[in-house]
């Protein structure tokens, strides 16, 4: 069973001034797919608080932190830089991927920057903030994620 942690990342919600329904919907989509989710976490839009929570969560050996919200273009939108900033590689099919299945519902997809990137053997998937969105691109990519973590332990790669 593979453990991981959510992370939202919402000005609002960290303030109070809204509930934070995605974190929970991820939650519970991660939850139907075999994983344990060890801690939801909500900070604000800040590149520093986030990629604070990236490195708790990693350095506390989650191998998938999953983070939503901030993906967007506004200039608190800061997600997928934060992530960069503690994380070693991108892993541009899985944006790729969630970008495409989004182009089957909204036109605007392409200005998402949802992404993926490896910490050590760990994954950091960042997804939209609405609900909606964030289970849509996560289960994009959710097939993946398995051999994406037994690539990254050093798992024997097969053609």
């Amino acid at each position: 069973m593979l453990t991981a942690r959510v992370i939202t990342c919402s000005d609002a919600a960290s303030h109070g001034e809204r509930e934070d329904v995605s974190g929970p919907a991820v939650m519970e989509l991660l939850v139907a797919n075999g994983y344990v989710v060890d801690e939801t976490v909500i900070v604000p839009d800040v590149v520093a608080a986030i990629a604070q929570e990236i490195e708790r969560a990693t350095d506390a050996g989650i191998r998938l932190v999953v983070t939503t919200g901030g993906t967007g273009l506004s200039p608190r939108d800061v997600t997928p830089e934060a992530t960069m900033t503690v994380c070693d590689r991108i892993v541009p099919g899985f944006g790729e991927l969630m970008r495409l299945r989004s182009l089957e519902r909204t036109s605007m997809a392409s200005l998402s920057r949802a992404q993926a990137a490896t910490r050590g053997s760990a994954l950091v998937v960042n997804l939209p903030g609405s609900p909606k969105g964030a289970v849509e691109n996560l289960g994009a990519v959710l097939h993946l994620i398995p051999h994406a973590l037994e690539l990254l332990a050093g798992g024997k790669v097969e053609h």
